[in-house]
């Protein structure tokens, strides 16, 4: 089976990389050329235009993983719309909003297409541990798709498909909103350590304590603890914290549904004060925090 993955960021990438281990053959194309000749030389095939994309499907259905930032989707969809034979399947794989991927998926369906949606989590460490992957869509096609799907998620991650278009993209959005509040206490804590009665307290003993099946050992955590160990005074970093938009979707969602959530809120409200200058130990720690598990940029956006 050949499918193509388009963006290879710190995800796409990964995927690509994941993909062709697991016996695709896998069509790599982004818009940095560098990257694409990097791919070519771990065995992929190269495309450095979209129509090359295309062509190198020859007679065999066109199926392209689009793993891009949620701003340029839209404009991306309609190239690609312009160029795929009908019958063809888009994933979108990264962070778009739920309400405009059901928008575009009636367009794609339309114009003879399927547009899935697949959120995907699992940051940097997805490759070595297996992504875990929310889906929505179709369930023919979703079908077609669950072969890469198995691959991606192995050893450890997961995949289901949870209704129909936009669901996916719902089913990650409120995942992120969730991991704001958790990260957000879990850096409110470490301060109050940090600044609290108590002087020297060892930030890195009490995480890795807190890790042996306290009710509080999780992945973040592990995280955290580790990148104290790194950098246990988190010299260098502003403290600004930047946001996706998946919690303020949430949100907005919460509101038009009046469901309260508070604590995502309160997660939320503090990355956008840290981005007027309201800065202080824990926000410098969900900085690295971010950085840990995504690959995201300590200082700035």
């Amino acid at each position: 089976m050949k499918i193509a993955v388009v963006g290879l960021g710190k995800m796409g990438e990964q995927i690509a990389r994941k993909l062709q281990e697991g016996g695709f053959k896998v069509i790599a194309h982004t818009k940095t050329r560098e990257k694409i000749d990097e791919a070519e030389k771990k065995g992929m095939k190269g495309a450095y235009t979209k129509e090359e994309t295309v062509v190198a499907f020859g007679a065999e259905p066109v199926i392209i993983w689009l793993m891009l930032p949620s701003e340029i989707m839209e404009e991306e969809l309609r190239a690609w719309l312009q160029i795929i034979p009908k019958g063809s399947i888009l994933i979108d794989g990264g962070n778009s909003d739920f309400r405009l991927t059901r928008e575009r998926a009636r367009k794609v369906l339309e114009a003879g297409s399927v547009l899935l949606d697949v959120g995907t989590s699992g940051g940097i460490w997805g490759y070595k541990n297996g992504f875990s992957m929310m889906a929505g869509g179709g369930q023919e096609s979703y079908e077609k798709i669950i072969p890469f799907l198995k691959t991606l998620s192995l050893p450890g991650g997961a995949f289901h498909r949870f209704g129909e278009s936009g669901a996916g993209h719902f089913i990650k959005m409120t995942h992120n909103a969730i991991e704001y509040g958790m990260m957000e206490s879990l850096a409110e804590g470490y301060r109050l350590l940090k600044e609290g009665p108590y002087k020297d307290i060892d930030l890195v003993a009490a995480g890795d304590v807190w890790q042996h099946r306290s009710v509080v050992t999780s992945w973040l955590n592990e995280l955290t603890r580790d990148a104290l160990k790194e950098n246990p005074e988190l010299q260098g970093i502003e403290g600004f914290v930047a946001e996706s938009g998946e919690a303020r979707w949430a949100l907005e969602t919460a509101q038009d549904f009046k469901i309260e959530t508070p604590s995502i809120r309160a997660a939320f409200d503090v990355r956008l004060a840290s981005q007027k200058g309201a800065i202080n130990f824990a926000t410098k720690l969900l900085a690295l925090m971010r950085n840990a598990f995504g690959g995201h940029k300590i200082n700035g956006n």
